[in-house]
């Protein structure tokens, strides 16, 4: 827990361990179906974050009885038993709560091989810098709660926060070379970076260009739709990065936005990386982009270019 790690591992014998890791959240969509999917996808992320192989899964539900029909709750609960299916995930239980605003999410078990277990440090220098996943969730949800996305933007993000991050970990996995990896969630790409690097001899440098975005995004931070969690990121985080004049600042923006069921964030051995790259690509995972690298030039820095 001191280093802040997606789940939490306990070895059961020389070749077993279980990963744990329990996630809910309020709706940000308002569809109940779509909602039910996002957080399960979301949910299921930190297990296959740290190179885990969910397997079980306990419902948490909060709904209000007295004031939104169940069958509102019925459709959460459908959607996400279709991502869990999805990703081979059995659902075995919950609980629920009576409550004055609705929350959903899951309590989720997988395994791991102690010995493989991914975490988010112990990247080393020259390793290549990959994220599979477009950033720009937190944004775009913003937007749609105000009504001003397109319909363009609304869809797309809607896309990337339902879609499994299952292919992209099964390819992490099978390659080999993984040396740390995260998922982008709340605290944004900046945040999480800064934990990969946190306390170690190293550095990162973003490529700002190559960092794959949702669609709309300049116009949604120049129109003000930002979520309190960006603030939030960039108070906390605002020592940790330096920017170059290439890197624009509503693009800085984007990097502190917290994103919700968001892309893996891997530091891979440079042989490996454009072969895992390619093979993300072969299975579906089309915007997982090498976005930068670790070096040793500065320490404890991320460097926006």
């Amino acid at each position: 827990m001191e280093h802040n790690e997606d789940a939490g591992v306990y070895r059961l014998r020389p070749d077993l361990a279980i990963i744990q890791t329990v996630d809910f959240f309020t709706p940000i969509v308002d569809e109940p179906y779509l909602f039910g999917q996002i957080a399960v996808a979301n949910a299921l992320s930190d297990v296959y974050a740290m190179g885990g192989t969910p397997l079980t899964a306990l419902n948490i539900v909060c709904f209000p009885t007295e004031s939104m029909p169940l069958s509102v709750l019925r459709e959460v609960l459908a959607g996400g038993l279709e991502k869990m299916n999805e990703a081979n995930v059995l659902l075995i239980g919950g609980h629920s709560v009576d409550d004055e605003e609705i929350k959903y999410g899951l309590a989720v078990m997988g395994i791991v091989h102690p010995e493989r277990v991914i975490l988010n440090r112990g990247a080393k220098v020259g390793d290549l810098l990959i994220l599979t996943k477009p950033l720009g969730s937190g944004l775009l949800s913003t937007a749609m709660k105000a009504d001003w996305a397109d319909e363009e933007s609304q869809k797309a993000a809607i896309n990337t926060m339902k879609s499994l991050n299952k292919s992209a970990a099964e390819c992490m996995i099978n390659i080999g070379g993984i040396h740390a990896c995260t998922d982008v969630t709340g605290f944004g790409l900046i945040g999480h970076l800064s934990e990969m690097i946190e306390g170690e001899r190293i550095g990162v440098v973003v490529d700002c260009d190559t960092v794959p975005l949702l669609p709309g995004l300049a116009e949604v931070v120049e129109n003000g739709y930002l979520p309190g969690g960006l603030y939030r990121n960039k108070n906390f985080f605002r020592s940790k990065f330096e920017q170059t004049p290439s890197c624009p600042d509503w693009l800085l923006d984007v990097f502190f936005d917290p994103q919700t069921s968001g892309g893996l964030l891997i530091a891979v051995d440079r042989a490996k990386a454009y072969e895992l790259v390619e093979k993300m690509h072969k299975v579906g995972v089309s915007e997982a982009r090498i976005i930068g690298f670790f070096t040793d030039d500065f320490e404890g820095k991320i460097l926006l270019r």
